[in-house]
């Protein structure tokens, strides 16, 4: 597999560091008031300055910030393959800005896309001032389509997730992306206050290692499937999207149209499969 070029992002220790801050609070318990030290989950703005563009600005939680810039213009279209970037690093003496260059296509690319120039932690679309579903192109066959998952599987991803989520176990602050190869072991999981970034932290990191399509993953999620997570893990070949939380009606919808298999309420021994159940069963 060819691996990227571009620098590899900081050491994930240092990350796992700045994702927290210790506060101290007061807390009522037992009937009185305390004094106490509690751990919080950091969210700090990023600034996204692509060359000749307007700055985009992003609530995140810091680490893994050159994934997070590279997901959420590939979650945006702007960015199909590592081969669109020149170069996506931090800016020397700001931990809070990212620097890319792209290439011509990629650029031109960008000038089409509307959007605000900033974006919290808690929506993907909520910026834009237009919107339209994505719709299959004709002809092309379903990622994945041959992918098969025994549903006993699935059942042991919550707790495998949850077993790999540092920061939220100290916190209990942050959303969890995770992904895991069909039938197997987990791959890698990105944490962050917003649950979009931490899918774009972890599709990201996928594009900057040119592994994408992700056609033999499964993708869990810590909360519910909305649309915006569901036409991110699409737009990366994402065949299965599990959740711990419901799914939306407009999720449901664009998973069907894609063949996307979708599972929500994945809790303890049960699930409810609301698309593309062909694939949860024997090879």
């Amino acid at each position: 597999m060819r691996r990227s070029n571009i620098p590899d992002s900081p050491d994930p220790r240092a990350a796992a560091t700045s994702a927290r801050e210790r506060v101290e609070i007061a807390s009522y318990r037992d009937g009185g008031w305390r004094t106490i030290d509690d751990t919080l989950a950091v969210e700090r703005a990023l600034e996204i300055h692509v060359a000749g563009a307007e700055p985009l600005i992003t609530m995140r939680t810091p680490g893994h910030d050159r994934e997070l810039a590279a997901g959420l213009l590939h979650g945006e279209g702007v960015v199909q393959t590592v081969d669109d970037i020149v170069y996506l690093r931090h800016s020397p003496d700001e931990p809070d800005v990212i620097r890319a260059m792209l290439k011509p296509a990629a650029r031109a690319r960008l000038d089409r896309i509307e959007r605000n120039t900033l974006a919290t932690s808690a929506c993907g679309v909520c910026g834009k001032p237009s919107f339209r579903a994505p719709e299959p192109r004709r002809g092309d066959p379903a990622t994945g389509a041959a992918l098969r998952i025994e549903p006993g599987w699935l059942l042991g991803l919550p707790d495998r997730m949850r077993a790999e989520q540092g920061v939220f176990e100290t916190t209990g602050g942050l959303h969890a992306a995770a992904l895991f190869a069909a039938g197997g072991d987990l791959i890698a999981l990105r944490e962050d206050v917003g649950r979009h970034n931490a899918l774009d932290k972890l599709i990201g990191r996928a594009l900057l290692e040119d592994e994408l399509p992700l056609d033999q993953q499964a993708l869990m999620l810590s909360g519910r499937a909305s649309f915006e997570l569901l036409q991110k893990a699409i737009a990366a070949g994402i065949p299965v999207v599990c959740a711990i939380s419901a799914p939306s009606s407009f999720a449901v919808e664009l998973a069907r149209r894609f063949s996307t298999t979708l599972v929500g309420f994945l809790r303890g021994e049960r699930f409810n499969c609301y698309s593309g159940v062909h694939r949860l069963g024997p090879a």
